[in-house]
């Protein structure tokens, strides 16, 4: 009878094993993949901050996201996310020399802007991060797809011949782009923008070429997928304290800010891009934007960056 017991205990403590086990697996495959998801920190939002009548945060001002933190981590960084104290002072000492001292071009080169025009930032983001760029964690951009690399070689071909205006990116005829957005990525001066928020609605208003984004927060759907637009279609919604705006129906020809052959430009962007932005309020003058760039035609996994907006007023 004793040995009829304990066979079947040890049946029954197998059995507890092989599940345990198997748990175990699932949850270290799910780790995995949530560790392949493009995400920034989440970030605390402020204890005490303005609300509006709604109980939402208060987000309206103008903000301003000049820094002199690179979007992608330089090679003296490499490996590391965060900068020493000492690093962070000297990177803002070089910035105040960079921004204010004109230098003479190069020789045969006639110049362009004076340093007059300039307002890159002089200022490292206040998490002293060594990139903008969060995710990949090596603060890269990801590769660029064949088809992407093949298709950046002929828009670059157009655009050198340039026969016709349309033959230029958007951001070279000054239609939109630059840092306006989207996404809102730092650029050598406007770096200013101003936040009107409503119930209904949040518009992004922006220096750089005056541009204005009107993002409906009311639950309303996507448009038809027809119908393309140059900053896309963008529809808001609140998790918690912060506001996600998701962004789809670009032009084929990219967002301007993610456009053909700009200077420092991440990559030749097209009408797939999937683009999510988060705002959170996490000081009295300090607000937190990040953006996940998602769009496997163009680079090899999405990516996800990270800015810090200082409010002027």
């Amino acid at each position: 009878m004793m040995d009829a017991i304990r066979r079947k205990i040890s049946k029954t403590g197998a059995a507890a094993v092989l599940a345990a086990t198997l748990l175990a697996c699932v949850a270290l495959a799910t780790a995995r993949l949530a560790g392949q998801t493009s995400t920034a920190p989440t970030p605390k939002a402020a204890k005490s901050m303005p609300r509006t009548p709604d109980g939402h945060p208060d987000l309206q001002g103008t903000w301003n996201f000049a820094t002199a933190t690179p979007l992608q981590r330089p090679k003296e960084f490499a490996g590391r996310e965060v900068l020493t104290a000492e690093e962070a002072a000297k990177l803002e000492e070089r910035a105040v020399r960079d921004q204010f001292v004109d230098q003479p071009p190069p020789p045969g080169d006639p110049g362009a802007y004076n340093r007059f025009w300039f307002d890159s930032g002089t200022k490292v983001v206040a998490t002293h991060r060594t990139s903008l760029i969060v995710d990949p964690p090596d603060g890269k951009l990801p590769a660029l797809t064949p088809e992407a690399v093949a298709r950046q070689k002929a828009r670059t071909a157009t655009s050198d011949l340039a026969h016709n205006p349309e033959d230029l990116g958007p951001w070279d005829r000054c239609i939109l782009g630059f840092n306006a957005g989207p996404p809102i990525i730092p650029y050598v001066y406007n770096n200013i923008l101003e936040l009107y928020q409503t119930h209904d609605q949040l518009v992004i208003l922006t220096e750089m070429v005056h541009d204005a984004r009107v993002v409906p927060l009311d639950g309303r759907p996507h448009l038809p997928p027809q119908v393309r637009q140059w900053k896309g279609d963008s529809r808001g919604h609140w998790e918690g304290d912060t506001l996600v705006i998701d962004t789809t129906h670009f032009r084929v020809e990219g967002t301007g800010t993610l456009a053909l052959s700009r200077p420092g430009v991440p990559g030749p962007m097209d009408g797939n891009l999937h683009l999510v932005e988060r705002l959170t309020r996490v000081g009295a003058d300090s607000l937190q934007y990040s953006f996940t760039v998602d769009d496997r035609t163009v680079w090899t996994q999405p990516w996800t960056a990270l800015v810090t907006m200082t409010k002027t007023k």
